[in-house]
């Protein structure tokens, strides 16, 4: 098995041509106007590196038509109806990371740069996930007829927030999601904030390192694509676990990438294959996405899943909770203007004591920070942020 560090530091043997150094790949993505542009016959996308070293990944002239004749060989009936009639309600609309060289927002640009026609097809309108709450919210109300959104999950969530405030005036018929994990209570509370979304919320996932690593059926199971992927579920050791338990980690092999190749590559996320076969009759596997072992949070021999943490407040627009070393925390708040900053810090300080002595937590020190909630460089928000050292993976 192969991990991204190890990787990156053989990069330039790892490469299958001779023309593309690690040094000419960091001098073209230091420049955000080349973004979408490819070098010579190769397009280069960064990773945000949320646990750590940024990867640069290279993708062949032919992955674009393998990304689109995957996309048209497993869209049902059903589904490009859907896609056709979301087009002809409205806009659709990006949210994603404006400040790098990230393949939500460069693979678009290079569809445009390369195919313009095809590009029109699946055009969108791009809004930076990084700027202020109020800003993102007014800008998405001054766009007429929003009828498709492509996120995270974790932008989601502040949409969420801002429709049930009635900040958020649009109506869009359609979520798409990526790059997180989305939670049933997530997808549950959007439905019923959102009740215009007559299409509902796709959740696709995938990588920088396999764009289309898998698809999701009209049944809602994801498949993977498995005759240009393999997707390994195994234990701490690496060895295979059955059906039906989840992972400690997956093994991606990319079959679409012969510049780059990703061989048993540890993803680092927690996934469960289903037993059963899926009712909409496809031969590829399905299964389930758990999450991601970058983002346990971890003290001794205590796990605790960022998704125990309850990090809303009425006077805060964003709260993250850092571990800043294995028994520290910090809260940081993004107040809403005018509330009362002692009260909101004590009360989510308070919340989170809470539940590390619901886990027999006792010795833990969590105090309020001056300095406001960050997003990854990719334009992802995480409420909780693991101390890095303590999650060693080279998750992306």
């Amino acid at each position: 098995m192969t991990r991204k560090p190890d990787l990156m530091r053989e990069f330039d043997d790892w490469l299958t041509i001779r023309s593309l150094t690690l040094d000419r790949a960091h001098e073209h993505v230091r420049d955000i106007r080349n973004v979408g542009v490819p070098i010579d016959d190769v397009a280069v996308f960064q990773t945000s590196g949320t646990s750590g070293e940024p990867a640069v990944i290279v993708l062949p002239s032919s992955f674009l038509e393998y990304a689109y004749g995957i996309l048209m060989a497993r869209f049902d009936r059903r589904q490009w109806k859907l896609i056709r009639d979301v087009r002809q309600l409205g806009v659709k609309v990006t949210i994603t990371g404006g400040n790098g060289h990230f393949a939500g927002i460069g693979f678009n640009k290079l569809v445009q740069r390369l195919y313009p026609r095809l590009a029109r097809g699946f055009g969108a309108t791009f809004i930076e996930a990084e700027q202020p709450i109020d800003r993102l919210v007014d800008k998405l109300n001054a766009i007429a007829n929003v009828a498709w959104i492509t996120t995270y999950p974790s932008m989601l969530s502040i949409l969420v927030r801002e429709k049930e405030a009635g900040r958020l005036q649009i109506a869009p018929a359609l979520f798409s999601m990526g790059g997180e994990t989305l939670t049933d209570d997530l997808r549950e509370r959007a439905l019923r904030a959102f009740p215009s979304l007559k299409y509902g919320i796709i959740d696709a996932y995938g990588c920088t390192e396999c764009l289309v690593l898998s698809f999701e059926c009209s049944h809602g199971r994801k498949h993977v694509n498995e005759d240009w992927v393999i997707l390994e579920a195994v234990d701490a050791a690496m060895q295979p676990v059955p059906d039906g338990t989840l992972s400690e980690t997956v093994l991606l092999t990319v079959l679409a990438n012969e510049v780059q190749p990703f061989i048993r590559y540890d993803l680092g996320d927690c996934v469960r294959f289903y037993k059963d076969p899926c009712p909409c009759g496809s031969p590829f596997r399905s299964f389930q996405v758990e999450g991601r072992q970058a983002t346990l949070v971890r003290v001794g021999e205590v796990t605790l899943s960022p998704l125990v943490f309850d990090l809303e407040h009425e006077n805060a627009q964003r709260i993250q909770l850092v571990q800043t070393s294995e028994r520290e925390f910090e809260v940081r708040i993004d107040l809403v203007e005018g509330a009362t900053e002692g009260s909101v810090y004590h009360e989510v300080i308070a919340s989170v004591q809470r539940v590390f002595r619901d886990n027999g937590l006792e010795d833990i020190t969590v105090r309020e920070s001056a300095v406001l909630p960050e997003f990854t460089a990719s334009g992802k928000f995480h409420e909780v942020v693991p101390l890095r050292s303590a999650n060693a993976r080279n998750t992306t």
